[in-house]
């Protein structure tokens, strides 16, 4: 049974995309989380050994996957695909998930990077978790 999420407990944040999927680690403590890598699918499954490894790196108390939700409050693929992982994560790695609307996550991680991201796009995507894992703090403060 996993441990109780408690002010000091270390989460990992996952921004999942069809390609890649940003990394953001953080605690309840702070409120802030910090963007860690971006993985890309290998044939079109997530990297999970490269998840494991983050997992066993920073033993986590529980993830937090971002939830696309449609611009009319709606279900779409994203949010089934985003769904469908969070499901997966929970299964192999058997660590509490929770969703967090991600709602202009992209959008604002692209306007704190700026200028610089135009030559590394996969910034977008760490920065992406780092804010919805941010949201999932201020949320459960």
């Amino acid at each position: 049974m996993p441990e109780p999420l408690t002010k000091t407990t270390t989460l990992l944040g996952f921004d999942y995309g069809t390609r890649k999927i940003g990394v953001a680690v953080g605690q309840q403590l702070t409120g802030t989380a910090t963007p860690l890598t971006v993985l890309h699918l290998v044939k079109n499954q997530p990297d999970w050994r490269s998840i494991g490894q983050l997992i066993d790196e920073w033993q986590p108390g529980a993830l937090i996957v971002g939830l696309p939700i449609g611009p009319e409050e709606n279900e779409t693929p994203m949010t089934t695909a985003a769904r469908k992982f969070s499901r997966q994560l929970e299964g192999r790695f058997h660590l509490p998930v929770h969703l967090a609307d991600e709602r202009l996550t992209s959008r604002e991680a692209w306007s704190r990077i700026g200028g610089i991201a135009i030559h590394d796009v996969t910034r977008i995507d760490s920065m992406a978790a780092k804010l919805i894992l941010e949201t999932w703090f201020s949320a459960h403060e």
